[in-house]
């Protein structure tokens, strides 16, 4: 069965992308035809007057039937791929409640995930009754006909627009102007995908949130000082009353994010200042790829070097001058972060810098100024508006960054102003919410949602305060 259902699917993907491609071969061939018989010579530049002046260029009329055998067959893919496994489940479920009298909705989802267990090779048919393992027939059979079914639409709509489509081939014809209208409906789609996005994002965090503070109050939430996500399993159980005040993760990352930048800014700052007004070509096509190898190491390895390297290093020096330094403290996460997020603010800083027109570098060395004083008084204010937007970008990426606050900063969620003790951050706490099996109707899994809804208006405040900026200064140096 599963390989027959592997044969349909290479089949459909032949019918899919083979289809447009004939269809566009044909589509060319046709007008060619078309033309020679319709004027008895090739088309060309020399045609002698009176003659039949094609169009749009041939490859406008492949490109037109292609599109019309193409996009209705993807389109019926994407769709049967979005309401066909929702279909199947429902159908699924349907013949277990009846196989199986006196079942719960709980045990049903149970008995589909060992359905879908046993069909996929995770567990044998000697771990599973009878029950399951003729519902992963049925299951494997329903598969089977939906792609059929697929294949077979998708063959119908792609032949109904081939048909229609290569009718309309004549040499006046407008394929160029057909063609374009699709590909401009095409990129308004594309565009819209960020749009749809972002409206289900948010939808889904503002449902789930609404949920949230609907067991805990929002006051609590956004004020209180006690962070210990923990719900009782048995009545009576200690310590398993929950406490969901996200002032400490609030702080934890505010705290970080502020050592992060305390080191990447001036470091990215000057280096690209360096690059791009005093160093050599020779250095510069040296130094400007070695910080941007900074940008390409995954963070998990910045973790190791943290763990590994900073937070001893500045846990025994600092006993050498009398400090206490915890073994995860949010000053060596700060610190590490600030070297990964380096290369962001030194490659579009330096970029910025660059793109300020040279003219008002000389105007300024004609008035007698120096190049110090032209890099601090005419550069430096005339890309102010992308540093701040590198400087933004920066602090995005230290907020929502997780593998170096955990493996150096810790997980205790410590309301702290001290950079030598552990503290945690938002987007650890989202991670630790939602590992494991957790139920979604629970207090404790819910404040993973409210959490990223709360670094949503964040980022968005920062993207506001962005724009501001951006608008206020280019409006003085454009």
């Amino acid at each position: 069965m599963t390989q027959d259902i592997n044969f349909l699917m290479i089949a459909l993907l032949v019918l899919v992308f083979g289809l447009p491609v004939i269809a566009n071969l044909y589509g060319r061939s046709k007008i060619r035809a078309l033309m020679l018989a319709e004027n008895k010579l090739p088309v060309g530049p020399d045609a002698p007057g009176g003659v039949v002046k094609q169009h749009s260029l041939t490859v406008y009329h492949g490109l037109w039937v292609s599109a019309c055998v193409f996009l209705p067959s993807i389109l019926i893919v994407l769709v049967w791929v979005s309401v066909a496994p929702m279909i199947i489940h429902a159908m699924l479920e349907s013949w277990l409640v009846a196989a199986v009298s006196d079942v719960s909705s709980s045990e049903i989802s149970i008995l589909i995930s060992k359905v879908e267990a046993l069909r996929s090779g995770l567990i044998q048919p000697a771990m599973v009754s009878q029950t399951i393992i003729e519902a992963t027939a049925y299951y494997d059979v329903m598969l089977n006909n939906a792609d059929k079914l697929l294949l077979c639409i998708v063959l119908v709509v792609a032949l109904i627009g081939f048909y229609f489509s290569q009718k309309l081939i004549r040499p006046r014809f407008t394929a160029r102007q057909r063609v374009e209208n699709i590909m401009n409906i095409l990129m308004l789609a594309a565009s819209a995908i960020a749009i749809v996005t972002t409206i289900g994002i948010i939808s889904s965090l503002l449902f789930e949130t609404w949920q949230f503070f609907g067991k805990v109050s929002v006051t609590e939430f956004l004020f209180g000082l006690q962070w210990s996500p923990q719900i009782a399993i048995r009545e009576g159980q200690a310590g398993g009353s929950g406490s969901f005040g996200a002032v400490p993760l609030f702080a934890g990352t505010l705290l970080i994010t502020v050592l992060a930048m305390c080191l990447a800014v001036p470091i990215g700052l000057m280096s690209a200042i360096y690059l791009s007004e005093y160093a050599r070509p020779r250095i510069r096509n040296i130094v400007k790829p070695a910080i941007e190898i900074l940008a390409g190491i995954p963070t998990v390895v910045y973790g190791f070097f943290a763990a590994l390297f900073m937070a001893p290093f500045l846990r025994n020096n600092g006993a050498l001058i009398g400090l206490e330094l915890s073994s995860e403290s949010a000053l060596a996460g700060g610190l590490v972060m600030g070297i990964m997020i380096i290369p962001f603010i030194s490659s579009l800083s330096d970029d910025v810098i660059n793109a300020v027109p040279q003219t008002l570098r000389d105007g300024s060395s004609a008035r007698g100024a120096t190049q110090s004083e032209t890099v601090r008084q005419v550069v430096l204010p005339a890309a102010l508006p992308g540093i701040v937007s590198a400087i933004l970008l920066a602090i995005s990426r230290a907020i929502g960054e997780t593998m170096i606050v955990v493996m150096a900063a810790g997980v205790a969620a410590n309301l702290t102003a001290n950079p030598f003790e552990s503290v945690t951050t938002v987007t650890v706490q989202i991670v630790m919410l939602l590992v494991g099996d957790q139920e979604f109707d629970s207090a404790k899994t819910l404040a993973a949602f409210a959490l990223g809804l709360v670094l949503f208006f964040i980022t968005l405040a920062l993207n506001v305060a962005a724009l501001y900026i951006v608008r206020k200064y280019r409006e003085q140096y454009d």
